[in-house]
């Protein structure tokens, strides 16, 4: 398929928009479809995705690229999936306003073109490393902020986790399932001598029995005879079945999820052995990572958003997608080292979890002021500064009732100091709860984090700084933005898995929140409320 660009945007003699009412025509002007053909359609750069397709001319041509994106942007947009976008571009004529279409007598536009589009991005990603829909979206945002009239003097920064679509599987069902599927496989290709006593595994109906019906047989069992069936046949297919996703995924599994024994033969792995967070929890998406954070269990992916923000309003200008084991530093860096140095100094506000004097230093020599309000979703533990340090801040001298400890040790790795105090300073003090002491049997123990201790002392150092009071209300706006994405357009249930399918997923929905928040400030709506009371 040859890249084509979209040449047929002039309205035709006999264009439906003609033969419109003059109250539809003004309906029509004062509706999304308007303001998305005005500043979203017309600058969808079409050069950006001439890599996707052939550059012999004498193929058939590609879809409008236009089109396509317009209405990929306008299906998240509206809440719509393939169907529903499809038929709206056929059937409701603001859609056709919107992408330039009123004259086409049918729409260039399927299910099938919108699928084959995603794709491509993907596997474009995938083989080269670069991502076309990331530096569209960046284009658009820009002209979109210059229009706007956002200043790009402020920005904050959030990060989100984003569920992957799948279920959470057990180590028995997770092996199982993996050994089915390569035995699905070899059933398929008539492998029949490879899979003398497995035949079982290839039964629809045998998961339910082996990992939840058969009760009589102890779990660790049931778990056993599956490595050692697993085992036993990856060495018998490795020849031909070897590149296969199936042989992989199993292969996968039993590395992560098994030991060796002394006599050589694999069995399950202990509490005490150590688990990546990387290993596979379904092999429906060998991409998703297993994260545990503010005590709710991840298992997918994370992104991180960068918003451009100021009277006028707000504007997602970057985003970030990775595996959700990446760290907000991490996401900090990348975004600093691709950030060019800026003429007019930039503040870049974002919570405490991105703070790094590292990142500070490098911020700063791009003309970037990096400002973290240190809000961490709880309120601070004032009771911790009232506990006397030593001079090397490594020991507890004093507790805040005057009792001194009768033991103090630090903890390197933790970066905190275990204090014992004898259980009757303890036992009836009244900061008991708020101390978070545990009541042993003849003592009193105390873990005193000095992290926490810094963050409830900057806490109370800002507390009455009316200007850090300010930039706290300025960043907790980027705060409904990861809500947003989870209740509007639902990113937690996307209908595709792996990391650069659901990436491009979540690319054309910033693209819809973008245009959203383009349509509140066509309606003089969606202005940063703090900004406006500090102007005025």
């Amino acid at each position: 398929m040859s890249f084509v660009l979209n040449s047929a945007q002039q309205i035709s003699l006999f264009d439906k928009l003609a033969f419109l009412s003059r109250r539809k025509q003004q309906m029509l002007e004062k509706s999304w479809a308007q303001t998305f053909s005005d500043h979203i359609f017309t600058r969808i750069n079409e050069h950006i995705f001439a890599p996707l397709y052939s550059e012999k001319t004498n193929s058939r041509p590609n879809a409008p690229i236009n089109v396509v994106v317009g209405a990929l942007i306008l299906k998240d947009f509206s809440g719509f999936n393939d169907e529903e976008i499809t038929e709206a571009c056929e059937f409701d004529f603001r859609y056709q306003y919107a992408l330039h279409t009123t004259s086409f007598e049918d729409q260039p536009v399927s299910e099938r073109t919108l699928s084959r589009f995603r794709s491509r991005l993907a596997a474009y990603e995938l083989t080269t490393g670069e991502d076309l829909l990331h530096q569209c979206f960046v284009d658009m945002a820009e002209s979109m902020r210059e229009y706007m009239e956002i200043s790009p003097s402020i920005k904050r920064m959030d990060s989100m986790m984003i569920e992957s679509n799948i279920r959470k599987m057990g180590r028995l069902e997770l092996l199982y399932t993996c050994l089915s599927n390569l035995v699905k496989e070899l059933h398929r290709d008539g492998k029949v001598e490879l899979l003398e006593g497995l035949e079982h595994y290839a039964d629809p109906n045998d998961r339910n029995r082996v990992v939840y019906h058969d009760q009589d047989t102890p779990q660790a069992e049931r778990l056993q005879k599956v490595i050692n069936d697993a085992s036993a046949l990856l060495p018998k297919c490795a020849d031909e079945y070897a590149d296969t996703e199936e042989y992989q995924l199993l292969e996968r599994a039993i590395r992560e999820q098994t030991k060796k024994d002394d006599n050589g033969q694999n069995i399950p792995k202990g509490k005490d052995d150590e688990m990546d967070s990387s290993t596979l929890q379904n092999p429906s998406d060998p991409d998703a990572t297993y994260r545990m954070k503010a005590g709710k269990k991840h298992r997918g992916y994370s992104a991180n958003i960068t918003e451009t923000v100021d009277q006028n309003g707000s504007l997602i200008t970057n985003y970030q997608y990775d595996v959700n084991t990446r760290s907000d530093v991490d996401y900090l860096r990348e975004s600093l080292e691709n950030a060019e140095a800026s003429e007019e100094t930039v503040a870049l506000i974002a919570d405490g979890s991105y703070a790094s004097e590292e990142l500070a230093e490098k911020a700063a020599e791009k003309n970037i002021g990096l400002v973290t309000t240190g809000l961490r979703g709880r309120k601070p533990r004032e009771i911790l500064t009232h506990f006397k340090l030593s001079e090397d801040g490594h020991s507890v001298t004093e507790c805040p009732e005057g009792h001194a400890p009768k033991s103090s040790s630090y903890i390197r790795q933790t970066d905190s100091i275990r204090v014992s105090f004898p259980r009757c300073c303890c036992e009836n003090c009244p900061h008991q709860k708020e101390c978070n002491v545990k009541i042993k049997f003849r003592t009193a123990v105390l873990i005193l984090s000095l992290g926490a201790l810094a963050h409830t002392q900057e806490a109370i150092r800002r507390k009455d700084d009316e200007i850090m009071k300010l930039i706290g209300r300025i960043r907790n706006g980027v705060e409904t933005v990861p809500s947003v994405l989870r209740r509007k357009y639902h990113v937690d249930t996307m209908p595709v898995r792996g990391k650069l399918k659901t990436k491009v997923f979540f690319g054309f929905k910033m693209f819809a929140l973008d245009f959203t928040k383009l349509w509140l400030h066509e309606r003089g709506l969606g202005k940063c409320r703090p900004l406006q009371a500090e102007m005025s």
